[in-house]
């Protein structure tokens, strides 16, 4: 199926310099079902050594797919979300809500267990709940990103049919929101009071 995608100008000077239009070939899953079913073996074995070499994504895929170890990956997640709270190095915090988020999109990815995810998903809140029961902090946008990622992490555990699991971490969490006076933490009662009812 061709579709045209874009007329191409460039206007340098005033002048119109260049002129072109192109178009790309877009294949559908059932499109690309007919195309492997006529691939000999060796040519689809072929294809598949060639997309692991030439693609991160395909070979991070594989190697999770071959050697599945879940245990490595959550310890290797939390160690970076916590040194993004209290680094190794004893340097100031960074405190980004970025570097879970990326765990958590990778994890989804590759289908990693609910469980994991969501211990993830909770661990980097609890995190930066800890260090802000030592440190105030006054950036509003840290608190915006943890009600954030509270909302994000209850909406995954209903749509996979796992809060009750992790309910009572939950609940601790927004009642550590209270606890320490956090300027939002009406907004985690907010989440905890929907899912009560």
């Amino acid at each position: 199926m061709k579709r045209k995608i874009k007329q191409l100008t460039i206007i340098l000077n005033d002048k119109v310099d260049y002129f072109c239009t192109y178009s790309i070939t877009i294949m559908s899953k059932r499109d690309l079902k007919k195309y492997v079913s006529e691939l000999k073996k060796s040519e689809l074995e072929d294809q598949i050594i060639e997309l692991y070499d030439k693609f991160k994504e395909v070979k991070t895929y594989y190697n999770f797919v071959f050697n599945p170890n879940e245990t490595n990956l959550l310890k290797d997640a939390k160690l970076k979300i916590s040194n993004e709270y209290f680094p190794i190095r004893g340097k100031r915090p960074k405190m980004r809500r970025s570097v879970a988020q990326k765990f958590i999109k990778h994890f989804i990815l590759l289908g990693v267990d609910s469980f994991i995810i969501a211990d993830v998903m909770l661990y980097s809140i609890e995190i930066a709940q800890s260090l802000s029961s030592e440190k105030e902090i006054k950036q509003e946008a840290f608190y915006k990103s943890m009600i954030n990622s509270f909302e994000q992490a209850v909406s995954f555990m209903i749509e996979k049919g796992i809060l009750y699991e992790f309910k009572s971490r939950v609940v601790a969490i927004q009642s550590e929101s209270e606890a320490q006076k956090w300027p939002n933490f009406y907004e985690f009662n907010a989440v905890v009071e929907r899912f009560n009812y």
